[in-house]
């Protein structure tokens, strides 16, 4: 095999179809047959001056993807093989690694530089290797260019394989030393600067010491903005990368700096290439980015010895870089509206007017409106569309008070521009903008209503005509529509909509059957918008609503009858948005008993138009579907328990499809739904779920996301079946406690991991509130006890960690009350161990939470039952 793997790697690459399968059939024969065999040849290929440039790469691609993986499982058994790889074997293929990084051949080096990273990221972390690092840093000074390129393209991929805490400081010394000499002006080979500078920024979360040296951190400075000057456009865009990620990364370390990089940024927006200019803005998009964090933190009101001081750049800078932007807005390009993943100069810098806008609030306003007054009514379309992206652009940060009265002004003009504009890029961005106005300026908070009866129907008038324009001028208009229809939700008595809503509902359904509603994503919109239109329309349309139930069935019936015709992605799509639109109208009208009864008489034919789509098999639309389930079971209530037989082997799918946990957490939901609505009916089908939540929960390749919801859905089937749940109990509970050992301490947890945490630690609890509470006032309560004691150690240990977040917090206290009410007298001497639990109930009585408050008031009552307070 080994003599042959040259012509297979060949082969593999061949335009003959069947001589690429051949090959591959054979590469996996010999992989699975001999796996060290197999590693050890291809290095070998990697390594060989002989061997074609081809089969060199595809040998290292395919060593590299034996050594990594994007799925977690997958990852953890590829790193197992390796790890129990024969030592002096694995000694061989890193000498053919190292040996490859000298090679002259381009794609050779460059994906031995790789497979170097991804061994290092996983024998480093386990003290092994030790050696490479100095070898790597040995080969800098080696004379050809080309090995110092590649071995600082080693060093920049391993910074991001590796967490900085494996490797030891004198050793990151020596590699920022080796990448910033690289990057220097001195450096005269182009490839060696610019792998450089690539390195230097996967190595920034390496300088946290080096970065609090202010000589050292001068020097890197400097480097990194002398590079923004290279004549090299390759090399300038990544030292603007590298400014970006140190504005995130080092913000604090930022002040003595600023003025030379916003001229170098504010150079390069004028005159630099655009790859290079979007940098430049990106710098300070990231810096409000920091400082909306910060402010936002700390709520803005900071003391002398503030932890995270905020450094107002922005506020700083306003003067001269608002100008800088707006410059920017007059660089559109002539098709960006017809492309969806379009971004340029102009686009980037709108962006960038935003975030100011959010950092700054009020301060941005007279900055930008000259600009507007100036360029609104101008000939040239450019210079409209620019002074109303500049306008749409700063309508979230500043307060309604400052935009109102100019608001007022402008829609008009705005909705006139809409109408009757020549120019469709003008006609794009003013729908945007209307979309923002509505966002941030019309509601039930803002005090002075922009929307009043006497503009609405003209508003509508222009919105709907806007509808049938070009598909992205009609897409923005369906999102103004979706902003108007919001900010009537909490309106309670009557919408002004109300008099529209069919004329609404009637031109949102005409957009989506248009010829060209696939593009711009025209029909997604149409029908997002219309089930916002849905959700926030009150009482008065209910009869309306309850006529779009048989037009939305029709719809979805017609795709499944052309999917069994042609089953392609587009009906799947399809099914996804109706599917959808679907379950809103059900939870609209389920919501009320009056409005329950316009709904029912659908049931039957809603629920096996759902059954058709399951068995379209497409996994987007199962999650639509089982939404849609939910809210029907919902509406249903104990009558749902006739569907059960049917759904059952698409509810048992659904908690099955780990690949697509996104699926499985939603069907998990779905099952807390029917046992909230189907009650003991659903007693018959407990086995089977409680079975496959069980395997569910002791898989690894399930991601973790889905294992919160399904403790809490135990407590759902507890409430559902009562004292029913008995044969489970010894399943359950120790899967509870085991987990609730793990999340109970959080020592060394980043802010990720602690919210997960308190993801899981509702979850269990959920789960013993729903126990605790089904069994009560059964015979059956004795069978708890001996679970209490872990119960009360459990909301003791979260207690002690002081790291609960307010929903973990109501959960703990509720479980306490379940405890006492359901165990009684039994509950008085174990809550009395636990001198904490008092002190909970104390610290909730006093919340600001309104519910954890009413929580704590319920549980007092229940504890001062079975002990004295």
């Amino acid at each position: 095999m080994v003599m042959e793997i040259t012509q297979l790697l060949l082969n593999a690459q061949s335009v003959d179809g069947q001589v690429r399968k051949l090959a591959e059939d054979n590469l996996k024969q010999f992989q699975d047959q001999n796996l060290p065999s197999f590693l050890l040849s291809l290095a070998g290929e990697l390594a060989n001056e002989e061997k074609p440039a081809d089969s060199r790469k595809l040998a290292g691609l395919i060593l590299k993807n034996e050594l990594d993986a994007k799925e977690q499982p997958r990852k953890f058994e590829l790193v197992q093989k390796w790890v129990s790889l024969d030592v002096g074997l694995k000694n061989q293929i890193k000498a053919f690694l190292l040996q490859s990084l000298s090679s002259p051949v381009h794609d050779a080096r460059s994906t031995a530089s790789q497979v170097v990273a991804k061994v290092a990221g996983i024998e480093l972390p386990q003290k092994q290797w030790p050696e490479l690092i100095g070898a790597l840093l040995g080969n800098i000074h080696q004379l050809p260019p080309h090995v110092k390129q590649a071995t600082l393209e080693t060093l920049g991929y391993l910074c991001e394989e590796v967490s900085p805490d494996v490797v030891e400081q004198d050793h990151v010394n020596k590699i920022l030393t080796a990448v910033v000499q690289g990057m220097n002006a001195n450096e005269t080979n182009n490839e060696v600067r610019l792998a450089a500078t690539h390195a230097l920024y996967n190595a920034l979360g390496f300088a946290q010491a080096n970065f609090n040296n202010d000589m050292e951190r001068d020097y890197i400075m400097r480097v990194v903005c002398e590079a923004t000057l290279s004549p090299d456009v390759k090399i300038r865009q990544a030292a603007f990368e590298c400014l970006v990620a140190i504005s995130s990364t080092y913000y604090e370390k930022l002040a003595p700096y600023i003025q030379d990089i916003f001229n170098i940024t504010a150079k390069a927006v004028r005159e630099d290439e655009e790859p290079v200019a979007l940098q430049a803005v990106e710098f300070w998009s990231s810096i409000c980015d920091e400082e909306i964090d910060i402010l936002e933190e700390y709520g803005g009101d900071f003391t002398g010895d503030s932890e995270i001081p905020c450094f107002y750049f922005i506020k700083q800078a306003l003067p001269a870089l608002v100008p800088m932007l707006l410059e920017t807005l007059l660089k559109q390009e002539d098709e960006q509206d017809q492309d969806e993943g379009a971004w340029n100069i102009a686009m980037a810098g709108g962006t960038c007017l935003g975030l100011v806008a959010r950092t700054v609030g009020d301060d941005i306003v007279p900055l930008v409106m000259p600009f507007i007054e100036e360029n609104i009514t101008k000939p040239d379309w450019r210079q409209r569309e620019a002074a109303t992206y500049a306008f749409g652009s700063i309508l979230e940060g500043p307060s309604p008070d400052k935009l109102t009265a100019i608001v007022n002004v402008a829609l008009n003009f705005m909705l006139t521009a809409l109408t009757k504009d020549p120019n469709s890029h003008v006609k794009d961005t003013t729908a945007w903008t209307l979309g923002r106005i509505f966002e941030f300026l019309h509601g039930s908070a803002v005090e002075t209503p922009i929307i009043t009866h006497a503009n609405c129907q003209q508003i509508l008038t222009v919105l709907l005509q806007a509808m049938k324009d070009t598909p992205n001028v009609a897409e923005k208009a369906c999102g103004a529509l979706y902003f108007l229809a919001q900010g009537y939700e909490d309106i309670g008595s009557s919408s002004p909509l109300t008099p529209y809503f069919q004329e609404i509902v009637q031109s949102l359904l005409t957009v989506t059957h248009r010829e060209d509603a696939g593009e711009a994503r025209l029909r997604t919109a149409a029908y997002e918008t219309l089930n916002e239109v849905v959700r926030c329309s009150t009482d008065e349309t209910a009869p309306l609503v309850s006529q779009l139930v048989p037009v939305i069935m029709m719809e979805l019936h017609k795709t499944l009858e052309s999917h069994n015709l042609s089953p392609d992605g587009k009906q799947g799509e399809l099914q996804g948005l109706l599917c959808g639109c679907l379950q809103v109208i059900i939870q609209k009208l389920g919501a009320a008993e009056q409005t329950r009864a316009m709904l029912l008489p659908y049931a039957d034919q809603i629920m096996q138009l759902f059954l058709g789509v399951f068995a379209c098999r497409s996994a987007t639309v199962h999650e639509e579907a089982m939404l849609g389930i939910g809210a029907l079971a919902y509406a249903t209530g104990p009558e749902f328990a006739k569907y059960m037989n049917q759904f059952y082997k698409y509810l048992e799918m659904g908690l099955q499809n780990f690949e697509e946990y996104q699926v499985c957490a939603v069907t998990v939901g779905v099952v807390g739904d029917l046992c909230r609505a189907m009650e003991d009916k659903i007693l018959p089908y407990c086995d089977g779920i409680m079975t496959q939540l069980l395997k569910d929960l002791s898989s690894n390749q399930l991601h973790r996301s889905v294992k919160p919801p399904i403790f809490s859905c135990f407590g759902d089937i507890a409430l559902a079946i009562g004292e029913n749940f008995e044969k489970y109990l010894m399943y359950a509970m120790p899967m509870l406690q085991s987990a609730a050992d793990l999340s109970a301490h959080t020592a060394g947890a980043d802010d990720e991991m602690l919210e997960y945490t308190n993801l899981l630690r509702n979850g269990i609890l959920e789960a013993y509130s729903g126990i605790l509470q089904g069994f009560k006032n059964t015979l059956r309560t004795q069978l708890l006890l001996p679970h209490a004691r872990h119960i009360l150690s459990f909301i003791d240990s979260i207690y002690q960690e002081k790291d609960m977040d307010d929903a973990v917090m109501k959960t703990a206290i509720g479980v306490l009350g379940d405890l006492a009410d359901t165990l009684a007298t039994s509950a008085g001497p174990l809550i009395q161990q636990f001198p904490s639990c008092r002190d909970l109930l104390n610290e909730c009585l006093s919340s600001d939470d309104h519910s954890i408050k009413q929580s704590a008031e319920w549980a007092k009552l229940a504890v001062s039952r079975v002990i004295s307070i």
